[in-house]
């Protein structure tokens, strides 16, 4: 199972440069250091509402034209090729590899179908699709349940300090992903 922001894919500056056009269209300005500093890796909802936007329907509104504009700053996606190699010699082998992520399922999919990735998985667990956001492993338990293994059966793969906390929780072995800069 892999994290897909920051794990499988460097997605920091592409949702940065979203989340920045989105913003200042509705007169709040905040710099790429410090959304990727503060804020990247956060669910939409409670983003904006850090940044004051306390009115669901427009939080809702401006989580849509975020998802709008994601596609505008695909150029500076990376994809880790060592994970994803590794990745796809596994499922060769007759492995299953999952995406678990707290992101937007339609995000994940403009991505992967971007970068020509999304015949090569398994299957995708989005953010939504789970009660608990990571750090409970309810999302790695969740795949484990539709792929009937156990945690001993499974490896998962994390970048950030709640997705490696949900990642033991599940009592699965894990691997920290670093991307280089």
């Amino acid at each position: 199972m892999c994290d897909f922001d920051g794990t499988l894919v460097d997605t920091r500056r592409a949702n940065a440069r979203a989340y920045i056009q989105t913003l200042d269209e509705v007169g709040i300005h905040i710099t790429e250091e410090e959304y990727l500093a503060r804020w990247f890796g956060m669910r939409c909802n409670e983003f904006m509402t850090t940044m004051g936007i306390t009115d669901a329907a427009e939080r809702e509104r401006l989580r849509l034209r975020k998802i709008e504009l994601y596609p505008s700053y695909f150029e500076t996606l990376r994809l880790n090729e060592p994970l994803w190699n590794f990745c796809r010699d596994f499922r060769q082998k007759g492995g299953k590899v999952w995406i678990v992520s707290t992101g937007s399922r339609a995000n994940i999919d403009n991505v992967m179908h971007y970068l020509g990735l999304e015949e090569e998985i398994d299957g995708i667990l989005s953010g939504l699709e789970i009660e608990q956001p990571k750090p409970a492993p309810d999302c790695f338990l969740e795949v484990m349940r539709r792929e009937g293994c156990t945690a001993a059966e499974s490896l998962i793969f994390e970048d950030s300090a709640v997705g490696l906390a949900a990642a033991e929780a599940s009592g699965a072995a894990y691997f920290k992903v670093t991307f280089e800069e």
